[in-house]
């Protein structure tokens, strides 16, 4: 069984887990770059994310993050953030990968994560120390949320 941790966001991740091989892989969420009215923007692609699922073999189950707005966000943001939300869930739905929508304090309390800056890296350091370079930088937050929920799936 393969576990899926995703966290939806623009710079947030897929995390892949094989809690038989203890094989993680990480990707980089699969976005492109769009101009609307004349700025250019990313977005969450839905044929790019499918492609992903569909390069990984065997039984999947798949853990989504439960979004929401967060304080001081702007509509245009809350609203990109909903439409990757609902991508991924379609996609998920689409190639029927089972899926789990989990709020971030139930698997947080799950992988036991303290609080603060860089939590979730360290955690994922802890749990995978093998995998330490994937989670070396500040801005891969969104790999180590993706791979403490795909341990938050296998390990509950």
């Amino acid at each position: 069984m393969i576990f899926i941790g995703v966290d939806p966001g623009l710079d947030g991740a897929i995390a892949f887990f094989n809690i038989e091989k203890g094989h993680l892989s990480v990707i980089d969420m699969p976005t492109v770059e769009i101009v609307r009215n004349k700025k250019k923007k990313r977005e969450v692609n839905a044929q790019l994310v499918a492609n992903v699922f569909r390069c990984v073999e065997g039984d999947m189950t798949a853990t989504l993050e439960r979004v929401g707005a967060m304080p001081g966000q702007g509509t245009t943001s809350m609203f990109s953030f909903g439409r990757s939300t609902g991508i991924l869930e379609g996609v998920l739905a689409g190639l029927q990968i089972p899926m789990t929508i989990v709020t971030p304090q139930a698997w947080q309390k799950g992988v036991s994560m303290r609080s603060g800056d860089d939590a979730s890296r360290q955690r994922a350091v802890e749990l995978f120390p093998s995998y330490a370079g994937l989670f070396a930088r500040k801005k891969d937050h969104g790999r180590a949320d993706a791979a403490c929920m795909a341990w938050y799936a296998a390990t509950r």
